[in-house]
């Protein structure tokens, strides 16, 4: 079976980290993201995977490679305009036209069974199959309507004090057959959720529900990124990470943090809930905390993203407080 993992977005949200690589290839406890997604869909016999790429591709080639230390065969497919997430798969149709096909979006972690959700989207012969969760935590994600096993529509927000059972939230994991592309616009940018399913559910088309459980993870923000990035360190039971060529002087501490590779930590710094990117050196005697920080080369003179949250430029470091 084949999947393709959506990786052609920007990750502005995540900038500075994705100046000079795109969200799925930033690293998380030492791997990159979209490893993590190709691990995912090996443990159910998913082995051939495409993977879209449009912003910094490189960083994702670079970071996968072959695919074959994942325990999969990769085919990349470069966008050299944006597509939206079904204008992704318009764009690879030649890979998904024969026969059940999964979409997995790049940015998560997850142990969400997806053998189970496979066996219950061919009981419902649906045309797609959308993995859910309740979103206990009334987190800002769209809410999915749902009448029994079936997609209705896709509404807004939920409402952050509300009452009553948790809404479902779409995890960006979904089980598509090829006659989903009979509803794919071609050859222009389109979006799952705003074009595609609502008119394949107006024709009569079964879109169905799968309400999944486990442990799913989303990491689109700076502040989501680091939380996450200390809850799989509590896991390990470590307390910090740190990459290749690392140094750290005997004086340092170092708490709930991620170092990527070649940081430099000097003596009597103070790092807590921090994410230091490639490269970047803290000189004697700083303390960090709360903040992610990369060389002021990488961001020199770029302007920030729209989505971006704020940071200044403190020595030869470029700094945003969280």
């Amino acid at each position: 079976m084949r999947a393709i993992v959506l990786s052609a977005g920007y990750g502005t949200r995540l900038w500075p980290l994705t100046e000079d690589r795109t969200k799925p290839a930033i690293p998380i406890l030492g791997k990159p993201l979209v490893g993590y997604v190709a691990e995912y869909l090996a443990g159910h016999g998913i082995d051939e995977i495409v993977v879209n790429l449009h912003h910094r591709p490189e960083s994702v080639r670079r970071a996968l490679g072959d695919g074959s230390r994942f325990g999969v065969k990769l085919h990349y497919v470069e966008e050299p305009v944006i597509l939206g997430t079904s204008g992704a798969l318009d764009n690879t149709r030649e890979f998904f036209e024969r026969e059940t096909f999964v979409v997995v979006n790049g940015k998560i972690i997850t142990d969400i069974d997806l053998s189970a959700a496979l066996e219950s989207h061919r009981k419902a012969e649906a045309i797609a199959t959308l993995l859910l969760l309740p979103n206990t935590r009334r987190e800002r994600f769209s809410v999915v309507e749902t009448e029994g096993d079936r997609i209705k529509g896709f509404g807004g927000m939920p409402v952050e004090t509300g009452e009553g059972p948790a809404p479902l939230m779409f995890t960006g994991i979904q089980i598509l057959e090829p006659r989903i592309f009979e509803y794919i616009p071609r050859g222009v940018f389109s979006h799952s959720t705003t074009d595609v399913y609502p008119q394949a559910i107006a024709n009569g088309e079964t879109v169905a529900a799968h309400v999944a459980s486990g442990k799913w993870r989303e990491l689109s923000t700076l502040g989501r990124y680091l939380d996450i990035s200390i809850e799989l360190l509590k896991e390990q039971r470590m307390s910090y990470v740190a990459g290749a060529n690392t140094l750290i002087d005997q004086t340092a501490t170092v708490s709930d943090s991620v170092l990527w590779d070649d940081v430099k930590l000097g003596a009597s710094t103070q790092i807590h809930r921090a994410v230091l990117a490639d490269d970047v050196t803290i000189p004697d005697g700083e303390i960090i905390e709360n903040a992610v920080v990369v060389p002021r080369q990488l961001v020199a003179g770029k302007t920030r993203p729209e989505k971006a949250l704020p940071g200044h430029f403190r020595g030869e470091n470029f700094v945003v407080p969280l």
